[in-house]
């Protein structure tokens, strides 16, 4: 599975977390996995990692916060999306590139906690591209379901 997780899951995801987050981060580490990624992903969540209270709650220092980042950045694969077809995200354009890397990364699921990228809207729009709008715990519970139905 294909999978794009969205900075507000990727800040939960952090080495120190313990949150469905992290448990979904590790999980789509492994093949058959794939955890894609954009440049403006990887900035955005590299900035929201040094804000104070990011910090206090998840205990990261700057260089371990940069670590984070650039160990993604190594595990993902990293679309460029300045061909990507354009969309603009109801109430919050700052999202136009999450959806972007979605829809140019092929992605089976964007994985968010957004309440902008899960309005209908934006889910119609993903849907046209065979990509479904989840939350951690939803992508985790199938997950797990799906690993029960194969054994």
């Amino acid at each position: 599975m294909r999978v794009l997780l969205d900075t507000n899951v990727l800040v939960r995801a952090t080495g120190r977390a313990n949150s469905p987050a992290r448990a979904l981060f590790l999980r789509l580490l492994d093949a058959p996995h794939a955890i894609v990624a954009s440049h403006f992903l990887l900035d955005e969540l590299r900035r929201v990692l040094r804000y104070p209270r990011v910090q206090r709650m998840h205990g990261l220092s700057p260089q371990e916060a940069e670590q984070f980042v650039r160990d993604l950045e190594a595990s993902a694969e990293v679309v460029d999306v300045a061909t990507a077809p354009s969309f603009r995200v109801p109430y919050d354009p700052d999202d136009d590139p999450i959806v972007a890397a979605s829809v140019y990364g092929r992605v089976d699921v964007l994985c968010t906690l957004d309440r902008h990228l899960r309005r209908s809207e934006v889910v119609a729009y993903c849907a046209a591209f065979n990509t479904r709008v989840l939350t951690d715990v939803e992508l985790l519970a199938e997950l797990h379901t799906q690993d029960s139905g194969s054994t």
